[in-house]
């Protein structure tokens, strides 16, 4: 695989920090056969990536030969929020693993997209400036919410379903709180400016915002119930692909969550790979600390009930039409696998790397101070459009 254009296209700005919407995007391939010639040959597919650090497994699942395991021919290629979305629901491409809120807003508008399995859990924030008094989600309402990139951004469908919980209503029409976008650069001048009292974060910018003393999280995705207990991101595949090879569905997922598996094992190793592979164009530092914010514990049932409770909340929040059903939307954005189970994951192995594993975490402000504060962007997978 040439992955020349990443040295070119991203410059010197950490792929971790980003803007989603700036990726390069690169034309989704039509019209390939899916099914191998040979029987006995790998079944060739096409796995979709955006170069973003939660991406770990889906590139753990390519360099450590995990995909030809389970005896799949994968390309992996780069392309944009947009042309994800766009590419899976079309067949174009065959995988992924991405935000389960996301996917759901995509699957009610019926995108023919199916998710497998859970990858990894959160790292969403709704924080308030450090100058403010308020101290409760409750006391939120009336006030002003800063969200990076635009209005429907994960980060502000967190904060929308924090606000619902809490009693307030998150939309626009309401007019309980207000919205206000900005780049992800902007939000720490947007803090300190008092131009807004709160603002809806992913790590790393929640982290590096705590580090520089500008907030403090009322509620985060990690620790906080019900959110604690969901799953941030989750495998997806076409529903092209489940309907024409729904064996081979099964094999690229299983690569992915024994991927995610590695991962949690060797976080600094999979940090550095990414770096080193040019998936990623931050430091090895950066991209290992990012990392490390996330657990990767891959599952069958937790994610069932993490897109049941994520689409219940959503509609709670406004986020979804007001004629959806949720559990009738999570049923159908949910497909069982032949061999895709909790059981088969407990059952998996995976090696450790010396000198691979996890890293003592940094402070917040150690962890700020490893960003130019000019190139203080956006996050995580938790920035889109």
């Amino acid at each position: 695989m040439d992955r020349s254009h990443a040295r070119s296209s991203w410059r010197t700005l950490p792929v971790v920090l980003l803007v989603a919407s700036a990726v390069a995007i690169l034309p989704v391939g039509c019209g390939r056969d899916q099914t191998a010639t040979n029987p006995n040959d790998p079944v060739k597919l096409k796995v979709a990536y955006l170069g973003l650090t939660c991406e770990a497994p889906i590139f753990v699942a390519y360099e450590k030969g995990m995909f030809k395991e389970e005896g799949l021919d994968v390309e992996m290629v780069r392309t944009d929020w947009e042309g994800l979305r766009e590419g899976l629901a079309s067949g174009q491409f065959d995988a992924n693993h991405t935000l389960i809120m996301y996917l759901l807003k995509a699957i009610e508008k019926n995108s023919d997209i199916k998710i497998t399995g859970g990858i990894h859990t959160g790292c969403l924030r709704l924080q308030v400036s450090t100058k403010s008094a308020t101290k409760t989600v409750a006391e939120l309402k009336g006030k002003t919410i800063g969200v990076p990139t635009h209005i429907g951004s994960p980060p502000f469908m967190f904060a929308s379903r924090v606000l619902a919980a809490n009693g307030i209503d998150p939309s626009l029409e309401a007019k309980e709180v207000t919205w206000l976008a900005f780049s992800p650069d902007g939000l720490a001048k947007a803090i300190e400016d008092g131009r807004v009292d709160a603002v809806a974060t992913s790590d790393p910018i929640g982290t590096i915002l705590v580090g520089k003393g500008l907030v403090r999280t009322i509620a985060d995705q990690a620790k906080d119930a019900p959110y604690s207990e969901e799953y941030c991101c989750a495998t997806v595949v076409s529903g092209e692909l489940i309907r024409k090879h729904p064996t081979a569905a099964a094999k690229v997922t299983r690569a992915m969550l024994k991927a995610a598996k590695w991962v949690e094992v060797n976080p600094k190793a999979a940090a550095e790979s990414a770096v080193e592979k040019k998936y990623i164009a931050a430091s090895a530092e950066i991209n290992t600390q990012a990392l490390t914010q996330l657990r990767y514990i891959p599952g069958v049932a937790r994610c069932k009930r993490s897109i049941e409770s994520a689409a219940d909340e959503m509609k709670k929040a406004k986020l979804l039409n007001p004629a959806t059903d949720p559990a009738a939307l999570a049923k159908r954005a949910w497909v069982d696998l032949d061999g895709v189970t909790d059981e088969w994951l407990v059952a998996v192995n995976v090696d450790k790397v010396e000198g691979g594993g996890r890293p003592a975490r940094l402070a917040p402000a150690a962890f700020a101070a490893l960003f130019d504060k000019a190139s203080l962007c956006c996050a995580c997978c938790c920035v889109s459009n």
